[in-house]
């Protein structure tokens, strides 16, 4: 059979952290992880500028024999992912599928909170989108959210700070924001693909009796959802094991900062591509 992989898109290395659970639950199939950190983060910048970014990035995944595409990054998701599905792919790829992240975390509130009170914690461009309110609401609407935004986080993460004394003052803070819109809170989505490197400290500061929802685990089961529900879609995939990385930057930054996502999953060998020629 053709190689057919699943795609796997963010903007930078976040996504890594949604791919590394999927790899845990469908190891069989092949995947391609695309990061454009040559144009990161997404997350202030306009949302022509995250559409047209995250469709070079699903046209280039389709180019590699990608029948389906995950956005594994939330600014994309929020900001690009129903234009494409709606108004792209009718004509581009009409039997390729997109999929994101915020639909799959959002789906399973209702069976995690009891107060229905939900804080979500997310980077600015996140938070400012309000892409988490509004599907809760849709799907929801008797749930109330509340957000924080939480600027310093990636930038931790990033410059492997997130285990650092010094994080605390962040963590603690932009927790003890979030808690104080709402004591009846009981449920709290990290809404961004770094957090998870975090949560040791997340829950730290966390009490003990509120729900934390990272987006990897809950992505990975929606997926193998999606392939169970859609037969003709995961004949398609190939299933050699093989994962394929792509950056739009530099592969040795790539290579050292996603090891910190994967860990001792599978080694990072990337490929830098060009996602404008």
């Amino acid at each position: 059979m053709q190689n057919s992989p699943i795609g796997v898109f963010d903007s930078g290395y976040g996504g890594l952290s949604v791919l590394k659970e999927i790899i845990k639950v469908l190891p069989q199939y092949d995947y391609i992880y695309l990061g454009d950190n040559a144009r990161t983060p997404y997350g202030n910048r306009s949302y022509s500028t995250i559409y047209e970014y995250t469709l070079q990035a699903v046209n280039k995944l389709f180019s590699m024999n990608c029948k389906l595409v995950i956005l594994a990054c939330n600014t994309a998701s929020a900001k690009a992912l129903r234009t494409i599905q709606q108004n792209d792919l009718p004509h581009l790829a009409p039997k390729n599928r997109v999929l994101g992240v915020i639909r799959p975390c959002v789906e399973i509130l209702n069976e995690k909170t009891v107060t229905g009170h939900i804080g979500i914690l997310g980077t600015t461009g996140t938070v400012v989108s309000n892409s988490y309110p509004l599907e809760i609401q849709k799907l929801f609407p008797h749930l109330t959210t509340f957000q924080e935004a939480c600027p310093m986080w990636v930038p931790l993460v990033e410059n492997d700070e997130y285990d650092s004394d010094g994080a605390d003052y962040f963590v603690r803070k932009n927790i003890a924001n979030l808690l104080s819109k709402s004591s009846d809170i009981d449920t709290i989505i990290l809404a961004c693909t770094h957090y998870p490197l975090m949560l040791e400290k997340i829950q730290r500061f966390v009490p003990n009796n509120i729900n934390i929802i990272t987006q990897g685990e809950i992505v990975a089961k929606s997926l193998e959802n999606y392939l169970f529900r859609h037969p003709e879609m995961e004949k398609k995939c190939s299933k050699n094991k093989n994962i394929t990385f792509l950056t739009t930057d530099s592969t040795e930054n790539f290579n050292l900062q996603g090891a910190k996502f994967l860990k001792y999953y599978t080694k990072i060998e990337a490929i830098k591509i060009d996602l404008v020629n």
